[in-house]
């Protein structure tokens, strides 16, 4: 393993924890800015909103940068961006200390996602991305519950303390351990113009709607996870943190075994994946208030639903060929409007009166259609190799018969 992933992964550490951590510390955050929980609460959704925008326009400004220099100086960014966020004065600079801090966050995994991929030979890349996203994983199992405690017991500007001393080390490893994009096997990057052909391919827009459906089911489940447990499951409020641990363990072993399985073979992988997860969440679904049962269908939800991502990343930079970087960006803004649509469609559907599986259920939905999305892909993939290698049997044919001509007519 090329010790450069490691600076990769501790840098989605970082980010991972900038992300989630705020989730256990609004409580403190809305009492020391005097806002509402509510209007503290967009301190997430403007993160996510900001890592959609960054994912893009960053990631098309750097389209001509050595990656690897694009890499540093986006940590500097997200150095900058929790500074901002530790030492803010009142609640519209911490919002700009988070918008600032996401903005780097789409645009480093979608640039890491090439160069981790370009680090290791071609059938190791997506366990190459796989260990980069450990990092985000690791930030969900380890990371949040820590940081938690930190910030309640040191007051929650020590938790960004703390993410900011964890994005300088992640800068430092970036730029000692991670080679020039020029002395990797990676494409450099083409320019601007190159960059936006690859949305030419069907299968790059075809990838990022499973991106969208396929993760956003799993969040839209887990969005509102807590509810499910405490009202269905009726576990105490205080074994919760104990049982997104579990589910942070599913997000870990899952990555790593997905981004085996894609490396195998990317489209069946995805397929397999998918299918699991929609009928995990069915029964998940179906058998919430059996406390065993909820247990075994959280860790199996994060599981499934994250050994996606390898096979995602991978299958999209496969299709945008020699222009990855600005795809490999946009479809992690993909994942993120997969979280806003799986929050949204759960949300609704809780405000319906549906109760507290239903966000399980519209996550199963949107599962099922990012799966009918994913067959109707990978049927047009498969055809489409087909045809190339129909045609390439045609003209080897076509090649013997030229050359006996070329032979009936010689003086021999």
């Amino acid at each position: 393993m090329p010790i450069g992933l490691i600076a990769l992964a501790l840098g989605g550490f970082g980010i991972g924890l900038t992300e989630f951590v705020i989730m256990g510390l609004l409580p403190e955050v809305a009492s020391d800015f005097a806002v509402s929980e509510a209007t503290a609460g967009w301190l997430i959704s403007g993160y996510a909103l900001a890592v959609v925008v960054g994912a893009l326009l960053l990631t098309l400004a750097m389209s001509r940068m050595d990656r690897k220099a694009a890499l540093a100086l986006l940590l500097g960014v997200f150095v900058i961006g929790n500074v901002l966020s530790a030492l803010a004065p009142d609640y519209w600079t911490m919002m700009a200390g988070r918008i600032i801090a996401a903005l780097a966050h789409g645009a480093f995994f979608g640039i890491g996602s090439v160069v981790a991929a370009g680090m290791v030979d071609r059938a190791k890349k997506a366990a190459a991305i796989a260990i980069m996203f450990t990092g985000l994983t690791a930030a969900n199992v380890l990371g949040v519950p820590f940081g938690t405690m930190l910030g309640q017991a040191a007051g929650w500007r020590s938790t960004f303390w703390a993410i900011s001393v964890i994005g300088i080390l992640a800068l430092i490893g970036i730029l000692t351990l991670v080679p020039r994009t020029t002395n990797i096997d990676s494409t450099p990057s083409s320019g601007l113009r190159g960059e936006l052909s690859a949305f030419k391919s069907g299968q790059v827009w075809l990838s990022i709607a499973v991106t969208i459906l396929g993760y956003g089911g799993m969040f839209g489940a887990f969005t509102y996870i807590a509810f499910t447990l405490t009202e269905i499951s009726h576990f105490p409020a205080a074994t919760v943190p104990w049982l997104l641990i579990l589910f942070g363990v599913g997000l870990f072993v899952g990555n790593a075994l997905g981004g085996k399985a894609a490396d195998r073979n990317v489209d069946r992988a995805l397929l397999v994946v998918l299918s699991v997860l929609l009928v995990v969440l069915v029964v998940f679904a179906l058998t919430a208030d059996n406390q065993p049962l909820a247990i075994m269908s959280l860790v199996l939800m994060g599981g499934f639903g994250f050994a996606t991502v390898p096979g995602l990343q991978m299958r999209v930079m496969t299709y945008a060929k020699s222009a990855p970087t600005l795809a490999s960006g946009a479809n992690i803004g993909a994942f993120n409007v997969g979280n806003a649509l799986g929050a949204w469609l759960g949300g609704v559907t809780i405000t319906a009166g549906l109760g507290y599986t239903s966000p399980i259920w519209a996550g199963a939905a949107i599962t099922l259609l990012g799966l009918i999305v994913m067959v109707f892909a990978a049927t047009a993939a498969r055809r489409a190799a087909q045809r190339m290698t129909q045609s390439g049997d045609e003209q080897s044919m076509v090649q013997p018969t030229s050359e006996k001509q070329s032979l009936a007519g010689s003086p021999l």
